[in-house]
Formats: C-alpha cells, sequence, structure tokens
C-alpha cells in the first residue's frame, strides 16, 4: 500500500496540483452577504434568549397612568362588556362596536382574524344643568323698613318678582309649546323636618311658599334657594271661622284701616328676602272685601311684588280687582290636597294634568305635609315622559296677568 503524501489529502479529486496563488481581495458583494448572515444569526440568537414570539418584529412602548376610582352613578346594571358613555342631548341610544369602530374610520386588525366584539355603546342623556338663582337680598331692591328690610323697585325698574323669580326651563326633548304645569308647595318653615323632606323630594321648578313664623327662617330661605327654588311670602289673612287670634301675629284683617293693614304687612313681608311674590293663607273673609283686597295688591304692586290666590275661596276678589288695576297676579286652578287622602290627591293630579293639555299651563297649590309631598313628588317626576313641562309658579303670570315670561330651552353643551 502506497503512502499518500500530505498534501494528497488537501488537493481536488481529480485535479493536478497547482502551484499556490497569492491571497485575493474580498469583493463589496462577499462583505455584504456575510454582514446579512450574521445579523439574522444574532437575531436567532437573541429570539432564543430573549423568548420573544414576535421575533422582532417593531414594538411599541406606552405608559399607561391609571386615574383616581370614581364612585360609579346609581343606574341599572348593564350588560356585561357594555361600554357606557354620555351623551349631550336625546334619549338613551343603542350602538354596536363594529359601528363605532367604523365611524371612526381606525382599522383594528386582531389576533387570527378576529370578529368585532359584540358589546354595545350605550348613550346615556346628561341632567340638564342646574339654574342658579339671583342673589338675595339685591341692595337695590331693598328699602329700610320700621320693621326690617322690605323689597322695593328698583332705580332702574327692576322688580323683585322678575329679579328673583326662577326662569322657565324646557327639555330638550320637549316640544316648544308643550303643555305645562306650575306647583306651589305652602307652609314651608313652621316644621324644619317637613321643610327639609320636600327639599330632599321636590324638583327645584317647584315653587316654596315660606309662612312668616317658624326658626331660622331666613337661613331655610336661602337654602331654598340655593336649590333652584323660587320662594313665595305666604300672608295669613282673615277668614270667615277665626278662632282666637288665628294663624299668628299681625294677620290681615278687613277691619285694620289702610294705614293698619300696611303696617301689618310690612312687618309680614319684613321676615326673609329673596321671594317673588304674596300668596294667601287661608283668607276667604279678607279676599271677599273689596276695600281690604284693593289695599293689598296696591302695596303689592309698588314693590314690585305679584300676588297668589290658591283658589281656596269662591268669594275671592283678588283676581278681578288685580285684573283692573293690570297689576300682576296667579289664581290657582286646583287645590291638590284640599282633601287630605291618597286617592282624591291622586284625583286631584290628574285634574290637573287635564286642565294643562286644555289651557296650555295649569296650576295647582298643596301643603307641605310629607305624604302630599311625596304624591307631588311621583307625578312630577313622570311629567316630561308624557310630554309636559313643569314650569315654575312665575311662568303662570303670562297667563293671569297679560305679562309676557321669557322661556329657555336647554340643551346640554356637546
Amino acid at each position: 500500500m502506497s503512502h499518500l503524501a500530505e498534501d494528497d489529502l488537501t488537493k481536488p479529486l481529480g485535479l493536478a496540483a497547482v502551484d499556490a496563488k497569492p491571497a485575493q481581495r474580498l469583493s463589496g458583494r462577499a462583505i455584504a452577504t456575510a454582514c446579512v448572515c450574521i445579523a439574522g444569526a444574532g437575531a436567532a440568537a437573541y429570539v432564543w434568549i430573549t423568548d420573544d414570539g414576535r421575533g422582532g418584529r417593531p414594538q411599541a412602548m406606552v405608559t399607561i397612568e391609571q386615574q383616581k376610582p370614581v364612585a360609579p352613578a346609581q343606574t341599572d346594571p348593564q350588560p356585561t362588556g357594555s361600554i357606557v358613555t354620555t351623551s349631550t342631548d336625546g334619549p338613551a341610544q343603542r350602538s354596536t362596536g363594529g359601528e363605532i369602530e367604523s365611524a371612526s374610520g381606525v382599522r383594528v386588525v386582531r389576533q387570527g382574524g378576529g370578529e368585532v366584539p359584540g358589546a354595545l355603546i350605550i348613550t346615556v342623556p346628561e341632567a340638564a344643568p342646574s339654574i342658579g338663582l339671583a342673589p338675595a337680598p339685591d341692595r337695590q331692591l331693598v328699602e329700610k323698613g320700621a320693621h326690617g328690610p322690605l323689597p322695593k323697585i328698583g332705580a332702574n325698574g327692576r322688580k323683585p318678582m322678575d329679579v328673583y323669580a326662577r326662569p322657565m326651563a324646557t327639555s330638550s326633548k320637549l316640544p316648544a309649546g308643550a303643555p305645562r304645569i306650575a306647583i306651589m308647595i305652602g307652609g314651608m318653615g313652621l316644621s324644619q323636618n317637613a321643610t327639609r323632606h320636600a327639599f330632599d323630594k321636590l324638583p327645584p321648578a317647584v315653587t316654596l311658599a315660606f309662612a312668616p313664623y317658624g326658626p331660622s327662617l331666613a337661613g331655610q330661605v336661602a337654602s331654598a334657594r340655593e336649590r333652584g327654588h323660587e320662594v313665595m311670602l305666604q300672608a295669613p289673612m282673615e277668614p270667615f271661622d277665626l278662632a282666637g287670634e288665628g294663624p299668628g301675629p299681625h294677620m290681615l284683617r278687613t277691619s285694620h284701616d289702610k294705614s293698619e293693614l300696611r303696617d301689618n304687612l310690612h312687618w309680614l313681608m319684613s321676615r326673609y328676602p329673596g321671594y317673588i311674590g304674596i300668596a294667601n293663607f287661608l283668607g276667604a273673609k279678607f279676599l271677599s272685601d273689596a276695600k281690604s283686597v284693593a289695599a293689598l295688591v296696591e302695596e303689592a304692586n309698588s314693590r314690585g311684588l305679584f300676588l297668589f290666590d290658591d283658589g281656596s275661596s269662591p268669594p275671592s276678589l283678588l283676581g278681578k280687582i288685580a285684573t283692573a288695576a293690570s297689576a300682576p297676579h296667579v289664581v290657582a286652578d286646583v287645590l291638590i290636597d284640599a282633601e287630605r287622602n291618597g286617592q282624591a290627591i291622586e284625583k286631584a293630579l290628574l285634574r290637573l294634568e287635564t286642565v294643562a293639555r286644555e289651557k296650555g299651563i295649569a296650576v295647582g297649590v298643596a301643603t307641605g305635609l310629607p305624604d302630599t309631598v311625596d304624591r307631588i313628588a311621583r307625578f312630577v317626576g313622570a311629567l316630561e315622559k308624557r310630554g309636559i313641562a313643569l314650569a315654575p309658579i312665575s311662568a303662570a303670570l303670562a297667563r293671569d296677568a297679560a305679562r309676557p315670561t321669557a322661556r329657555i330651552r336647554i340643551t346640554p353643551e356637546k
């Protein structure tokens, strides 16, 4: 067996030996190819080391800041997977996730080509903005009286009945010219518990009438106005069946001459500021006396106030005398709790709705007893669904005193 030379192992098969040549310089293409191979090997090593299943595809790092938790609104539970948003107008509407995604103009690519989730986007209408009343007292509408500050017409013609009134606000979901119902609740201030109950249950558009007696009157009236209620002064007037001194001191009587009547009225008017008019408490005898009513109408009108007749006394002359004097006034259509039982109150509220549909606006009056307040609160809470607007008593002046009333339609901001 022949021995192989060391060079025989390195020779190409079938070729004769050739002389070694000097090393050649690598070409640019060879260098580029080598770089690509090295980069590929590096990427493979990175994937193996980091376990990056994305294979080196581009990534974006986003910082997510968690907001402080917000207490959820007390609403009915929504279906699992739903997204709740708020809208600025109109009734609640529902849209699918696909509709929202399509409208956004953004194409979303899901892993495995999945479809758009079936979640619903639920639109919830926002509550109408609150309406703030003008501060009271307005210094330009107050004068010093013998018993305390009295309302007056300002030098520029501004009247307390206009400045302190609640504007008429109608939901954008109601058509223009929708029937309106205005309700006044009397007897406020006599019982702090009953007054707080009315605050808690009644919407701001309900007008509250405060008696001139009771503890912390000015504070309670201020609280009512802060909640958006316009307020009235409920003045005790002489009934036919007067027992003793009546409901309280300084009651307006038919036996008073004009000077004495004015003095007692000034005492009543100085109990608290911010009211828009004077309503009667009792008063069947007083309101049937032409001389007494004429003096009351003259004094209230000269101070920029309107008068309210609760309609409890058929012989009342207030509407007739006020109309003759071109003095603003309102006469109630329905005494809601003339009979203080639940069935009678419900019938009275239905009658109030009937009057509103027939005449365009209806005015009701009731006492601040808790059961009455609860029933009225449920009734007015459903008015909008029945196509009726809730109005403050001042909105009825256009009907009973031929005085135009500003009307504001509230559409929440977008």
